[in-house]
């Protein structure tokens, strides 16, 4: 095989490490940059959801106009694209902007995704596809949990412009190495007279309204507010239209007929469910450090850092793995999904004592789950999908995938609402009853047993209270995590349940594609 497709490769790997980068970092660094720039928590809200509108909009139209323009002119305009918003944002000092660039980042995250796994297989033949299917897992699986290491750097020692001026160094890379390596094809502008406008327009409005829904939904009081009932009206009329549209159109952006196939459609189900799954390695384990143990960033990142550093060990590992002939990938899946489940598990036994030294154990089997998971769905999908219907796969498969990771943050912003309420009043509640049985126990009640404020009036009596009532936050926020973990676990468990009856079995691509 030629060197120079694999550099072009590279180039747009690198270019997924830092559109990865821009969303999980920028997401982290938020609450630092509200404060530089004086942007209220609405306005930040903001900030984040027109970055998830922007991707997973890029998601469904990226592979179609990659199509048109070619593969190269596609890369290099999205790193264009990413550097140039990125490296703009440190100074736009007003809030329109700042959220125009804030999507123009997230419409270059979502275009940038799904032609890493359209270039892998492009230029990895079937003897080592499974090496290119590693590649695109590792934007499911190790940019994330690098981006939150990443963070801690970049906000506490070099500096909250990094941020976003991170993008420059990468893009650069990336750039050179497409424009040296990738081929230049001839574009085939033909398609573009029979380019699907109506569902791109759905696109904009349907999924637009969808993750706006998601994302502001919990802040808003859901349906108490006319914002949010209008989106769900939207979304409810334009994403089945959208669905409509894309069968009768010739050049769709995807193909839902696809869905009819066993593997696809496992493929499409498992990695929706697998972006909220693996919010059980990343987002629960730091929203419990930060919450209950009160660390930064700084002292979160060694966590993330593992399972990041951890992939690359694990997918080469299961790489090989799969391409063993008598090694069913539905094994593979079934083992990741177990691995995942028994994680959540675990953590889910957690207490106001953990700290990072707990997680390390779990967070490595979690580690080794994901790995499985994404690579044996990926080889079952992929080996379903003939080459010239990649393109209608891709948005297929990364759409929901988009969509899932707005839907994994909602999920846990409504169980540490709701579930957060049930556990504060109950403990206040064990904590009422139990003082009222000691008065009791005691012949009634004296001063010493009254409330604190009322024996007297120290400021002993009010810092008194506070503790109380930090030991009652702190004691909810761990039984709303154990919770999360729960949810997680069931989430796997469905999944795994789903496994036993809808894929089909498969060969490596090395054999089954050879033989087509």
């Amino acid at each position: 095989m030629e060197r120079k497709p694999l550099i072009g490769l590279a180039g747009v790997i690198v270019a997924a490490m830092a559109a990865e980068f821009n969303d999980q970092v920028g997401s982290s660094a938020l609450v630092d940059v509200r404060g530089v720039f004086g942007i209220g928590h609405d306005a930040g809200l903001w900030m984040e959801s027109i970055y998830v509108s922007g991707m997973v909009i890029g998601m469904a139209l990226s592979p179609c106009w990659a199509v048109a323009v070619t593969l190269r002119r596609m890369v290099l305009f999205v790193l264009a694209l990413n550097c140039i918003s990125s490296s703009l944002l440190p100074f736009a000092h007003s809030e329109p902007i700042f959220l125009i660039l804030r999507a123009l980042q997230g419409l270059a995250h979502g275009f940038t995704i799904p032609l890493v796994m359209t270039a892998a297989l492009r230029f990895l033949g079937p003897q080592i596809r499974l090496y290119g299917l590693a590649c695109y897992a590792l934007t499911a699986t190790f940019f994330p949990n690098l981006s939150s290491a990443m963070c801690a750097l970049w906000t506490d020692m070099v500096g909250w412009q990094f941020v976003y001026f991170e993008a420059i160094p990468l893009c650069t890379i990336g750039a050179l190495c497409v424009w040296y390596g990738m081929p230049q094809d001839s574009p085939n502008y033909a398609r573009l007279k029979k380019y699907d406008w109506q569902g791109t327009l759905l696109v904009f409005t349907g999924m637009g309204a969808l993750t706006t829904l998601l994302k502001h939904g919990p802040h808003l009081d859901w349906f108490n507010s006319r914002l949010i009932c209008t989106l769900a009206v939207v979304s409810v009329v334009a994403i089945p239209l959208l669905i409509v549209n894309e069968f009768k159109q010739e050049l769709p952006l995807f193909r839902p007929q696809l869905l009819k196939r066993r593997n696809v459609a496992f493929g499409v189900l498992t990695l929706f469910s697998f972006v909220i799954i693996g919010m059980s390695g990343s987002a629960v384990p730091s929203e419990y450090l930060a919450e209950v143990q009160g660390f930064r960033q700084m002292q979160i990142w060694t966590l993330m850092a593992e399972v990041a550093a951890l992939q690359l060990i694990f997918l080469p590992l299961v790489v090989k793995i799969l391409d063993v002939e008598w090694i069913d990938s539905r094994w593979v899946n079934g083992l990741g999904l177990l691995c995942l489940m028994t994680a959540c598990v675990g953590c889910s036994q957690l207490d106001s004592t953990w700290s990072r030294e707990q997680f390390y154990v779990w967070q490595a089997l979690s580690g080794f789950g994901q790995a499985c998971v994404v690579l044996s769905l990926l080889m079952m999908a992929t080996n379903s999908i003939a080459p010239q219907e990649g393109p209608f796969a891709s948005s297929l498969v990364n759409m929901p995938r988009g969509v899932s990771e707005v839907l994994g943050g909602c999920i846990l912003e409504l169980m540490a609402h709701f579930r957060g309420q049930l556990h504060s009043t109950r403990i206040l509640e064990s904590a009422g009853t139990r003082r009222f049985t000691t008065i009791q126990a005691n012949g009634g009640l004296d001063a010493q047993h009254l409330p604190p404020l009322l024996a007297d009036g120290t400021p002993r009596t009010a810092s008194s209270l506070a503790q109380f009532a930090h030991a009652v936050d702190v004691q909810a926020a761990v039984m709303v995590i154990k919770d999360d973990y729960l949810l997680l676990a069931a989430f796997a468990a469905v999944v795994f349940a789903v496994l036993l009856v809808l894929p089909q079995r498969t060969l490596p691509p090395r054999i089954a594609l050879l033989k087509k």
